[in-house]
């Protein structure tokens, strides 16, 4: 007989919430697609930091990007017809965002400008592009989520390359979602929202993928959003239903849970601060950040 330890269990601290004056009560064709048609004031994702330590967020119901600085004030920094899901950074001025609407789009900090990246696939539009990951070697890796669940197992992960080659890597996906790199990059790990479960994804050499497999299982309502690594390879998984993140060893034990305050919807986290030992994460349905000092930096995102 064996014993499995019970993780750790520390609660989420405030960060910033959205101003009054940036929030906008009302219904949006995301929101009645996605939220039941509930007024939705805002929806907060796609985490990432610059190199200053300013914090960039997606509001995807009403096409905005924003700016927080360390000491938590927000500005807005474009605004746009989109549904922006998932950032990362191309260049220091430079980010690039999966936007449910227009597929892939670049966005000028400087100037706010948004302008298209990859709109589509042989003429074909996407499902509705989720969230992103740079590999070492700038190959960028995305998922295609669109309304798929166990009932239209359909959802997709690519890869394109910097020689601009697409290769569709899983078109099996119930809700493809959040996705993070090993620390060798030789292992992607999927958020599977619908399937309550993370993928792993073993990347071989030839540029195929081969024996993908069931990492984590979780419960609830709502399953698996957003993903990071740590320095030591622990994988962290924002789950909104239960308003955690499960903190993730490499045999797929629970060492640690971080938990936010009742009600929240935990859906996407990002390593920041000066020593990148600080993890942020989005609180979306109520418009706020929530942080926690962690144990072991996070790994550090490659850019293309």
């Amino acid at each position: 007989m064996f014993l499995i330890q019970a993780p750790r269990v520390r609660e989420l601290a405030p960060f910033s919430a959205m101003p009054d004056h940036l929030r906008r009560p009302g219904r949006s064709d995301w929101a009645d697609a996605n939220r039941g048609g509930a007024p939705t004031d805002s929806f907060l994702e796609g985490p990432v930091f610059d190199d200053a330590g300013n914090l960039y967020l997606t509001d995807i119901p009403w096409g905005r990007i924003f700016r927080v600085d360390p000491q938590g004030a927000w500005t807005l920094v474009a605004e746009y017809d989109g549904e922006p899901n998932g950032m990362k950074f191309l260049d220091a001025g430079t980010l690039l965002v999966t936007d449910y609407k227009n597929g892939l789009v670049r966005v000028d900090l400087a100037s706010g400008r948004v302008s298209p990246f990859l709109a589509r696939r042989n003429s074909e539009r996407f499902k509705g592009v989720n969230d992103l990951v740079f590999g070492a070697a700038g190959e960028l890796y995305f998922t295609d989520q669109g309304q798929t669940g166990l009932h239209d197992p359909t959802g997709r992960l690519y890869r394109l390359g910097r020689d601009g080659r697409l290769d569709l890597l899983l078109d099996n996906i119930p809700s493809p979602n959040g996705v993070a790199l090993s620390p060798d990059g030789k292992v992607l790990y999927l958020a599977v929202t619908r399937g309550n479960c993370v993928w792993r994804v073993p990347l071989l050499p030839d540029g195929s993928v081969s024996k993908v497999s069931q990492f984590f299982t979780s419960y609830g309502p709502s399953g698996p959003d957003g993903l990071a690594v740590d320095a030591g390879g622990r994988l962290l998984v924002a789950n909104p239903g239960l308003g955690y993140v499960w903190v993730l060893d490499g045999r797929a034990e629970p060492a640690e849970v971080l938990r936010g305050p009742t009600g929240a919807s935990i859906t996407n986290l990002a390593f920041g601060g000066p020593d990148r030992r600080t993890l942020y994460v989005t609180d979306s349905t109520h418009g706020r950040v929530l942080r926690a000092e962690m144990d072991a930096p996070g790994l550090p995102l490659a850019r293309r």
